[in-house]
């Protein structure tokens, strides 16, 4: 059903634990996962310091993707690789749509009330990608256990 399966990573610890979970889908389609990384746009590179910034982001994005995929292919999975420059939704739904991939699987992090303003990214690529989108939840909210700890939570700010 799924010959080629996006994964956005964008770097952090939350979003790789989406690899487990899209190893065994992919091993069960027999599926190539295409590990993306959208890094920031900062322009035409005219001087010195911007192009030294974005070679840094290009190097940075292609070591992270390396290593996620050598653990997937690790683990008998056909994986490539890219890095692309832009926004983040709209990179990752045009990336999908260029290159015909059948599956966007991505992790979703439950940002809180700034994703009930600005929207998320997941949120965003559900809501316009032309091609199906798997989220999973990788970040486990906790019940209070009891009237002290939900007190706590209060103190602190509810996630």
């Amino acid at each position: 059903m799924f010959k080629k399966i996006l994964v956005p990573l964008d770097g952090s610890v939350l979003a790789a634990r989406i690899i487990p979970q899209v190893a065994d889908l992919a091993k069960s389609h027999n599926a190539e996962v295409v590990l993306l990384n959208v890094y920031p746009d900062w322009g035409e590179a005219t001087s010195p310091e911007v192009k030294a910034l974005i070679e840094g982001e290009v190097k940075q994005c292609e070591a992270f993707l390396a290593q996620a995929a050598q653990d997937l292919k690790a683990q008998g999975v056909k994986t490539a690789v890219a890095c692309v420059q832009g926004t983040p939704a709209h990179e990752i739904i045009n990336y999908a749509n260029q290159d015909g991939l059948d599956l966007i699987a991505m992790a979703t992090h439950g940002r809180g009330e700034v994703a009930w303003v600005l929207g998320s990214v997941a949120e965003k690529v559900v809501s316009h990608a032309t091609v199906p989108v798997l989220l999973f939840r990788v970040l486990g909210i906790k019940p209070p256990k009891t009237k002290v700890d939900f007190l706590d939570l209060l103190d602190r700010g509810i996630p």
